[in-house]
């Protein structure tokens, strides 16, 4: 069985000790039933992937000890993706995917048909954290708190490509409408169940670096339609990360 890897915030370097919060001890000593003397991988995107000791392990808590890098850290790419909440455990799949997928920061936007009432973002920060444990990435993305999508798209920065995921059929297909993207910071919007409004798609459209694209000839569900997004733009664009830079 290959070492349990999890997500630290602390600096990482050779002999440093690590201290584990009661959640990640529980992890570590209880569900993956590691000893003292074992190791994990820790990892973050400042410093990479470390070997780490666990020098003690009950469940007051944990404390390893870090040994030798594996990696370094990767570049960050600089890709957005703004949704619109759903139900909750379609929510937690959205949150899942566009982790293991490498979008930079989740952006919940409040549609006019919107029908999520409340956004948690410490459970999505949670369930964030989980998917880059389990999928290689060395950072977590970043999660901002829901915003009005009519606020959002109106300080929205001209540099920034607004990818709009239009259901309403008068659009490219996405590897039409991508070619030649080049390496721009990028968005992508998807709507809520029930789609945007002929009001918000206007707005959208209005912004002037917006490009519209069609997903394919039927109409997705919320959640697919995010992860179908954000598969079909890696595999059109490539390498996310281009010039980007490791976080400090």
């Amino acid at each position: 069985m290959s070492d349990p890897r999890l997500y630290c915030d602390l600096a990482l370097s050779e002999g440093a000790s690590i201290p584990l919060d009661k959640d990640a001890s529980h992890y570590l000593v209880s569900v993956m039933r590691r000893r003292e003397g074992e190791t994990v991988r820790l990892f973050n995107g400042k410093d990479g992937e470390w070997t780490a000791e666990i020098s003690t392990a009950n469940r007051k808590g944990a404390l390893l000890t870090v040994q030798a890098r594996l990696r370094a850290s990767a570049g960050v790419p600089d890709v957005d993706l703004l949704f619109a909440p759903v139900k909750k455990a379609r929510t937690d799949f959205i949150v899942e995917k566009a982790t293991e997928l490498g979008v930079r920061r989740l952006r919940p936007v409040i549609t006019r048909r919107t029908i999520a009432e409340r956004v948690r973002t410490d459970r999505l920060a949670a369930l964030a954290r989980e998917a880059a444990e389990q999928t290689e990435r060395f950072d977590l993305p970043e999660i901002a708190e829901a915003e009005a999508l009519e606020r959002v798209l109106a300080g929205w920065p001209e540099e920034r490509v607004l990818i709009f995921c239009d259901e309403a059929g008068d659009a490219a297909p996405m590897a039409q409408a991508l070619a030649g993207l080049g390496g721009r910071p990028v968005a992508i919007l998807t709507g809520p169940e029930g789609g945007f409004t002929p009001e918000e798609r206007e707005i959208i459209r209005a912004i002037p670096s917006a490009i519209p694209v069609s997903l394919g000839p039927r109409i997705l569900r919320a959640d697919t339609a995010a992860a179908a997004a954000l598969t079909l733009f890696q595999a059109i664009c490539g390498d996310w990360a281009g010039d980007a830079q490791p976080r400090e």
